[in-house]
């Protein structure tokens, strides 16, 4: 008797080549979600995709002129690219049409004048300043 993985691995042999899965894919549309408030003010996000579990997170940011994000660590690398605007930190500015992107373990707080819209693509959340793990000690990442 044959089993279902290897009609299918038979199936591709023959075919000679793999068959896209049904439903693999999740097809978003940012513009039909609501921004949603975050704890910092004049901070707002749209989630694009979560898995709690993991801690991992794509969101859309939408910061208003003269939001600040307090001082915070990045327990694992943290990845942005600006759609609008700019905001900066203590490296650099970044932005419209820029990326970039946060070392793990490193700390900084970042800043907006102008306000800005940008992607974010997080492995782990921040750790906040005065929350647990956030120490400097980076063997406690």
């Amino acid at each position: 008797m044959t089993t279902a993985s290897e009609f299918e691995a038979g199936a591709v042999k023959k075919a000679g080549k793999v068959q896209p899965t049904i439903g693999g894919s999740t097809y978003v549309k940012p513009q039909d979600i609501e921004w949603k408030p975050t704890q910092f003010p004049g901070i707002s996000i749209k989630v694009l995709y979560e898995d709690k579990p993991k801690g991992e997170m794509t969101c859309l940011l939408k910061w208003e002129p003269g939001a600040t994000l307090p001082m915070h660590k990045h327990p694992e690398i943290e990845q942005s690219y600006v759609l609008e605007g700019s905001f900066y930190d203590h490296d650099g500015i970044c932005r419209a049409g820029e990326y970039v992107w946060r070392k793990p373990g490193s700390f900084h707080q970042t800043h907006t004048d102008e306000g800005c819209v940008f992607l974010a693509v997080y492995r782990k959340p921040n750790v906040f300043q005065h929350t647990a793990g956030f120490g400097t000690d980076k063997a406690k990442s």
